[in-house]
């Protein structure tokens, strides 16, 4: 049923002709036939434009023609000679890809190099042997957790555009995770603090999410995090509370 309406919605807008007349009236829209003809076609173009941007449209409206016409003869292409333009058009769009995606994961390394070097400069900031940054915002009295303990955070994270990618804070929620199971750069950062610290992390691509990126974050994006750890461990903290009521 839907590819006979389908087929109805592109014959009526393609019907009789192979290239678009010039300046056409436009078509009558009063029975149901006509909207759902336009409606098909209207979907389908805004899909085509999403899905093929380089859509050639002369070959695509006589692609339209004959498939409706039913007439194997009028047909200029085989089955398999599609199957194999349209394997090759899709191997050259993930060609076209990876190139973009090399090209702005260089990009990122470069800017992120430019930043920390001259962020380093800065009064208050330290780095660490592996290239992680931080700065004191404030410090803690508590335990410092290790790598395998868990910790109750709040924290907001940014990329250098200054654009917040995800935050905590703004959810109005803290986040309890393992350490050993985020990025190297939220491991060693958050063993360098104190429960009831809040620290500036600047966090180099090889220690955050590196040429794959996650998400909203590029590939190879220095990223830039303001936490505060609120608890080590907090869930045996809990029970020891509980215990000594």
């Amino acid at each position: 049923m839907k590819k006979t309406l389908l087929a109805l919605a592109m014959a009526g807008v393609v019907t009789g002709c192979s290239t678009p007349p010039e300046a056409p009236e436009d078509p009558k829209l009063e029975s149901t036939e006509q909207k759902v003809s336009y409606g098909m076609g209207l979907v389908l173009g805004e899909r085509m434009s999403n899905d093929l941007p380089d859509l050639q449209m002369e070959q695509f409206l006589q692609g339209i023609q004959h498939g409706h016409a039913g007439d194997e003869e009028t047909k200029r292409l085989t089955r398999e000679e599609i199957q194999q333009a349209l394997m090759a058009y899709q191997q050259q769009m993930q060609e076209d890809q990876k190139k973009q995606m090399d090209e702005l994961a260089q990009k990122n390394k470069e800017a992120g190099e430019a930043f920390l070097a001259e962020n380093a400069e800065k009064d208050g900031v330290e780095t660490t042997e592996s290239g992680l940054q931080y700065e004191v915002i404030e410090e803690g009295t508590g335990e410092k957790p290790s790598a395998e303990d868990t910790v109750r955070v709040h924290y907001t994270g940014e990329l250098l555009s200054g654009e917040v990618f995800d935050s905590s804070r703004e959810r109005g929620e803290p986040v309890t995770f393992a350490l050993n199971q985020v990025i190297p750069g939220w491991t060693e950062g958050l063993q360098l603090m104190s429960e009831g610290a809040r620290y500036k992390l600047y966090i180099p691509s090889e220690l955050a999410y590196g040429p794959g990126g996650n998400r909203a974050i590029g590939p190879n994006e220095t990223l830039v995090f303001d936490v505060e750890l609120l608890d080590v461990n907090p869930e045996e903290n809990a029970g020891e509370d509980s215990a000594s009521e």
